[in-house]
C-alpha cells in the first residue's frame, strides 16, 4: 500500500525508489511532513528507514520519485546544500567528533552559512536548553555517555537553525533511563516549535507517544499510514512491534 502525500507539505516524497547497486532498497515510497508536525517511521532492521532519510538528506541518489522540501524538488541535490536550506540529519548513533570538545561539535552544526551570523546566539540557547551540554563543554565529546552523545547530536543539528529535523534511530543503543531522557526532551523541544520532525525508530512505544502520525515499512514498502494514536493502539502493531 502506498500511501498519499499530502500536495501542501513541508516534506514530501512521492513514489521513491532507492537501490543500491542491483539491490532495490525503497519501493514506490510516499511519506509526508506537514508544517508544525512530528511523522514517525516505524519498520524493524533492514525495513529501509535509514535508507529513506539517507536520499531526503542527499546522502543517496532515488532511481525513480520526487522529494519537495519547502517547494522545491531536491532528489540530486548535493546534501551539503540541503542542509543550508533548513534541513538537517542527525544520524544513527549521533556520530560525535569523540576527539573535539562538546563546544567545538556543536560550533561546528553553525558552519552552513546562514547560521554562521547567529552561532554566538544559537550556542548560548543551545545551553540553556542543554544544561548537561553546558556543564561537559569543555570535554571531549568521546567522553560523554551514550545519551549525553545522542543530546550531543540533536543540539549540533539544532546549531544549523533547521526547519526541518531527520532524526535515524535516537534510542539505539541506549539504556532505557537514557531513551527516556532523549524523547523527554524532544517532546520538550517540540512544544516550542524549534523544529518539524521526522523520526525513524525501532521503539514504538515512544516513538507514538511523540509523533502525529506514523507510517510503517516492511521490506521497504508502506505499509500502514496512520494517525499515532490509532497505531499506538492497533493490535497487529502491539503485536508485531511490542511483542504484546
Amino acid at each position: 500500500m502506498t500511501a498519499a502525500p499530502n500536495p501542501g507539505a513541508l516534506l514530501e516524497v512521492a513514489h521513491l525508489d532507492v537501490a543500491y547497486g542491483d539491490l532495490q532498497a525503497l519501493w514506490d515510497v510516499s511519506v509526508a511532513v506537514g508544517e508544525g508536525e512530528c511523522v514517525a517511521v516505524l519498520g524493524s532492521n533492514g525495513a529501509g528507514k535509514t535508507t529513506l532519510l539517507g536520499a531526503i538528506a542527499g546522502l543517496l541518489r532515488p532511481t525513480a520519485g520526487r522529494i519537495v522540501y519547502a517547494g522545491q524538488a531536491i532528489q540530486g541535490v548535493p546534501a551539503y546544500a540541503i542542509c543550508d536550506r533548513r534541513l538537517a540529519l542527525v544520524p544513527e548513533g549521533g556520530q560525535p567528533f569523540p576527539d573535539m570538545t562538546v563546544r567545538e561539535n556543536l560550533e561546528l552544526g553553525a558552519y552552513v552559512g546562514r547560521a554562521r551570523a547567529h552561532a554566538a546566539a544559537n550556542l548560548a540557547r543551545i545551553f540553556q536548553l542543554f544544561p548537561r551540554l553546558a556543564e561537559r563543554a569543555q570535554l571531549a565529546a568521546g567522553s560523554l555517555s551514550g545519551g549525553e552523545r545522542q543530546l550531543l547530536a540533536i543540539a549540533r543539528a539544532l546549531m544549523s537553525e533547521p526547519r526541518l529535523l531527520l532524526l535515524d534511530e535516537p534510542s539505539l543503543g541506549l539504556a532505557p533511563v537514557a531513551v527516556d531522557y532523549v524523547f523527554e526532551v524532544l517532546g520538550r523541544l517540540r512544544q516550542e516549535g524549534l523544529f518539524n520532525l521526522l523520526v525513524v525508530e525501532q521503539n514504538v512505544s515512544h516513538a507514538l507517544e511523540l509523533a502525529d502520525r506514523a507510517y510503517v515499512l516492511e521490506a521497504g514498502r508502506v505499509v500502514r499510514h496512520a494517525p499515532a494514536s490509532s497505531l499506538a493502539t492497533d493490535p497487529a502493531i502491539r503485536r508485531h512491534f511490542l511483542g504484546l
